[in-house]
């Protein structure tokens, strides 16, 4: 690991699993409705809401972007963990310092390119240095199915959290569920309080 990677403070926890999870080596495929068609000659992020400066890339652009290595386990609501894996991309921290996230802003909702999906999380779960949008993950490209191009990376939450096929986020003042967190899980998501439902 070189001197550089973000190490994701959970992965330093004597007990590297959260209650009522089983340690996988494979990393299973879990989506609501299968990976969309991402047509990369019209691909973008955008940063909305509110933001001093909004923004928007194209993927030559965000390639462009500081990036980062972290060091995380990656925990799934439905009981597997994945232990050790190493992502790479942009940080969390890089887009709010570009953005300028106004002070009223305390919650984010990440938007992805499968129509209708998004999920939430408070801002301060997003604004931690091992929270990145990741395109690598152990040195390979992302396959579509595990989010290619770019997904999030939320290490300290459950890994629904880290949405995969991601366009965007915004910057609210109030908490507004995602899909997930409409048909019931819990608007938070942290694996060590087993928070999974509402």
């Amino acid at each position: 690991m070189s001197d550089d990677t973000i190490i994701s403070p959970d992965t330093e926890r004597a007990t590297r699993l959260p209650p009522n999870q089983v340690r996988t080596l494979k990393w299973p495929v879990l989506d609501a409705s299968g990976p969309p068609h991402v047509d990369m000659s019209t691909w973008s992020f955008e940063v909305s809401g509110l933001v001093k400066t909004p923004l928007r890339w194209s993927w030559k652009e965000f390639q462009s972007l500081p990036r980062v290595k972290v060091k995380a386990d990656f925990h799934c609501v439905t009981r597997w963990s994945q232990l050790d894996n190493l992502w790479e991309g942009v940080a969390a921290t890089e887009i709010l310092k570009r953005a300028g996230v106004l002070p009223e802003a305390k919650y984010v909702l990440v938007h992805a390119y499968d129509e209708g999906w998004s999920t939430n999380m408070p801002l301060s779960d997003f604004a931690v240095e091992d929270v990145l949008f990741a395109d690598l993950h152990d040195g390979q490209p992302l396959s579509l199915e595990h989010g290619a191009p770019l997904r999030l990376v939320m290490p300290r939450l459950y890994a629904w959290k880290s949405a995969k096929w991601v366009r965007g986020v915004e910057f609210l003042d109030h908490d507004q569920a995602g899909y997930w967190e409409e048909l019931g899980y819990h608007m938070r998501g942290d694996p060590w309080s087993e928070e999974r439902f509402r």
